[in-house]
């Protein structure tokens, strides 16, 4: 079954076709910078031979229409690789791919896997009525000792308003979410460093309109980089907020370049996709993540969205050879 992250985001409601504004407009930091780095990039810190991630994850969209046909198959192949953490989605088949919260749970243990965190329905923020719904995904989540519930797209939201609006609905989800022994967060694209007239950025706005007890924060470095941001930034001005990060490559400038000359923009929301094979691209993961640990970073999760010349269960494989090796600079 093929599954589109855009027909996915449009079934809750929460789509909406802006039209992409270039990433140098959208800065919110106060110094934003990307260097591009050598593909070999643990080379930096290569006199350390003692990896830095003992245990890194997956977010599963990245192999979504194989899991579609074999749930157990896929999450097996997944353990053999060497993934120790899970992420998952709330697709067509639930965040438990069509298993129970126990049965899911005992396969995990069997595997030796755990599932810490999932993207869940982006309503549970914005309307107050999903409260029995996002209640029982929190029952359920504290049932298998999750960690994270998480909001992956507001991207239907204009002004500054709305985004505060969100900020207090995450904080309702969290006073939910605290009760039974967890945590809400919120995953970034591109559009939530857009600055407003007065500066500020959405990410700015739900960063400081929300209670670190109940919501921490998931930064997607792809996406940010991709925004014209400094990565360093965010987690050194925002130390302890964000605790888990995607661990997505943005291809190199030359690539990038090569794939829009070839490829047309089909939707105006949606840049031309540009993830890689981990460490092969330009985000320079060692250095990046050395400062995300030093500010409070925990969970070290693995995405990929494009599979040029290769299928995502074997790109999978290969990023999880570089997080089996990297070193933090």
């Amino acid at each position: 079954m093929k599954v589109n992250r855009r027909n996915f985001l449009r079934q809750t409601g929460l789509i909406a076709a802006t039209p992409l504004i270039a990433s140098e407009l959208w800065s919110c930091t106060p110094s934003s910078k990307t260097e591009e780095k050598s593909s070999d990039s643990t080379a930096t810190s290569s006199i350390i031979s003692e990896p830095s991630v003992k245990e890194f994850g997956l977010q599963l969209w990245t192999v979504k229409e194989d899991l579609a046909k074999d749930p157990k198959g896929v999450l097996k192949s997944l353990a053999s690789y060497g993934y120790k953490q899970i992420e998952s989605f709330q697709g067509d088949k639930g965040v438990f791919w069509g298993m129970t919260a126990e049965d899911f749970k005992s396969y995990m243990d069997e595997l030796g896997m755990n599932l810490i965190s999932t993207h869940c329905n982006p309503d549970y923020t914005m309307k107050k009525e999903t409260e029995k719904e996002f209640g029982k995904l929190v029952d359920d989540a504290a049932s298998i000792g999750m960690k994270y519930l998480i909001n992956p797209f507001l991207g239907s939201l204009k002004t500054a308003d709305e985004w505060k609006k969100a900020a207090e609905g995450l904080n309702r989800q969290g006073e939910m979410a605290a009760k039974a022994g967890l945590k809400v967060g919120y995953h970034n694209h591109h559009f939530e460093f857009k600055k407003f007239a007065d500066g500020t950025c959405p990410e700015q706005i739900l960063l400081e309109g929300t209670d670190p007890k109940l919501v921490d924060f998931e930064l997607d470095l792809y996406w940010v980089v991709k925004a014209g941001e400094d990565p360093e930034a965010w987690f050194t001005k925002y130390k302890d907020r964000f605790r888990l990060c995607h661990v997505k490559d943005y291809y190199k400038e030359d690539k990038m370049k090569e794939i829009e000359a070839k490829e047309k923009q089909t939707d105006p929301f949606w840049p031309i996709g540009g993830s890689t094979i981990v460490g092969t691209g330009r985000i320079d993961f060692p250095k990046i993540l050395s400062v995300a640990k030093a500010n409070g970073m925990q969970y070290y999760i693995v995405e990929q969205e494009r599979f040029d010349n290769t299928t995502p269960l074997k790109a999978v494989e290969t990023d999880a050879e570089y997080m089996k090796k990297l070193v933090f600079a």
